[in-house]
């Protein structure tokens, strides 16, 4: 049976259940009153199966002896083995471009401008290619952006790279940024 809970109710009723019922122990009770399922990995893309729009939805069973409350009124006990709700988690847009072909291009066919080809660059690459990576320079270069995955695909999409690989996150500050205060000693 599949109940449509938010995390907080679930917390809320699990709280509740706890204080009313006192049934579990405070030693066995944790802070975590759920546990969300693994996606499914598509092994070509490196991503969740039901990747749309950068987020993918996981099943969520509520741990054993969480009641929660449905919309019709009537209560339910999960025994953990149901599936309770389905939480987002964020994905990545790919669309066929492989981190390791790129590095791999961008370190030994780089000098003639395979890598920039690859990615979906042919006017660079066709410049690299006519300048010998200028002369060794612009190799070096794109070898290091590439590897830093500062230079990506020419379609705005993302690298395949393995699903629990090292992967780049992007960090911005913008003005609702805290700073924290330097504290002097």
């Amino acid at each position: 049976m599949t109940s449509s809970c938010s995390s907080v109710k679930l917390i809320l009723a699990s709280l509740q259940y706890f204080w009313s019922n006192r049934l579990l122990q405070f030693r066995s009770f944790t802070h975590f009153t759920y546990f969300c399922k693994d996606p499914k990995i598509d092994e070509a893309t490196q991503e969740p199966e039901n990747c749309r729009d950068t987020t993918a939805w996981v099943e969520c069973l509520p741990a054993p002896n969480i009641s929660c409350r449905l919309s019709n009124g009537t209560e339910f006990r999960f025994s953990g083995d149901e599936v309770g709700f389905n939480k987002t988690i964020p994905c990545r847009n790919v669309s066929g471009f492989s981190y390791k072909v790129a590095v791999a291009l961008s370190l030994f066919l780089g000098w003639l401008g395979a890598d920039r080809f690859y990615l979906g660059y042919p006017a660079l690459g066709l410049l690299k290619f006519c300048t010998v990576g200028f002369c060794g320079i612009g190799t070096l270069i794109d070898f290091i952006l590439i590897a830093m995955q500062i230079v990506g695909p020419a379609d705005g999409s993302n690298y395949i790279v393995d699903y629990y690989g090292a992967r780049l996150t992007r960090l911005s500050i913008t003005n609702q940024t805290y700073r924290k205060p330097h504290l002097s000693l």
